[in-house]
């Protein structure tokens, strides 16, 4: 037995026309306004570049384009050249990822003792811990400055590392995100017999990919960026980080805009590399997390 194809009615047709009409004006709205986000958030990076590119000659001569016409790489050198970068870019590394090791460690208990775990004065524990975010850092400077230097860390990187390896948004984060794990997966490995550290490292763990990288990028990006405490807790030239870096180029050299360019743009690559490669686990940790 055959079906013989029929035509839609015409009613229907022009229905569905202006349907798909507004389906591609709306595709096109979307495209349109994210092509307008993206210059406008790239154009800065794009700006420095160029700047970083071109000879002093140019930048005091006020000829400088868009598009430059030559390219030259003598503000590379003369900040490579005259300053220790590779050991300041060194030290924001080993800060950074020391920072961001031990705050995903941290935010990664502390939430799934605040998702899973049913103590007293867990709620209020959470809630003061939230309030925390209303504080500015300038605020606690003066009691973090008495601490460290009470331990006897001044001046060492463990006076930056330790009052930074943990924050209160990303214990909410932790905590939104674990609160998605089925509590019947824990349940069931502690009927089981495992304990609490064993459900946490065989359970949860391989669950939070999204979250670590999330959680591990963000502190990485703040603790790389950061610049007030560090310049308060390091006092020696060798311990400087790139921002501090940036700082002392810009008090040696004055208005050098060529090499300030080119130092800031070897401090923002690495971060923007890093980005790119892990954007698929920012978005996911983001998104599962419960925040929009």
């Amino acid at each position: 037995m055959t079906t013989v194809d029929r035509p839609l009615p015409v009613a229907a047709t022009r229905t569905a026309s202006p349907r798909r009409r507004r389906a591609r004006r709306g595709v096109l709205l979307r495209a349109l306004v994210a092509i307008v986000v993206a210059v406008v958030t790239l154009f800065p990076l794009y700006w420095m570049v160029v700047v970083a590119l071109s000879s002093r000659s140019d930048l005091v001569g006020g000829e400088l384009r868009l598009i430059p016409t030559s390219i030259t790489f003598e503000n590379f050198a003369k900040v490579l050249n005259g300053f220790p970068v590779g050991t300041w870019f060194g030290n924001s590394v080993s800060i950074a990822v020391a920072v961001a090791v031990l705050t995903v460690a941290v935010n990664l208990l502390a939430g799934y003792a605040f998702a899973h775990l049913r103590f007293r004065g867990s709620s209020t524990l959470f809630l003061i811990a939230l309030g925390t975010l209303t504080l500015p850092v300038q605020t606690i400077m003066v009691a973090l400055f008495r601490l460290v230097t009470g331990l006897g860390l001044y001046g060492s990187y463990w006076a930056v590392v330790l009052p930074t390896a943990a924050s209160a948004f990303g214990l909410f984060l932790a905590r939104q995100f674990l609160l998605g794990i089925p509590r019947e997966l824990i349940e069931a490995a502690r009927i089981d017999g495992a304990s609490h550290f064993r459900v946490f490292r065989s359970v949860v763990l391989p669950l939070s990919r999204p979250l670590i990288a999330v959680l591990f990028f963000m502190t990485l990006l703040s603790s790389w960026n950061d610049f007030a405490w560090p310049l308060i807790a390091l006092k020696e030239n060798s311990l400087f980080t790139l921002p501090i870096g940036l700082l002392y180029l810009q008090s040696e050299n004055g208005p050098d805009y060529g090499s300030t360019m080119a130092f800031a743009l070897i401090d923002v690559a690495p971060m923007v590399v890093l980005f790119l490669l892990f954007q698929r686990y920012f978005v996911q940790g983001f998104a599962r997390s419960g925040i929009r």
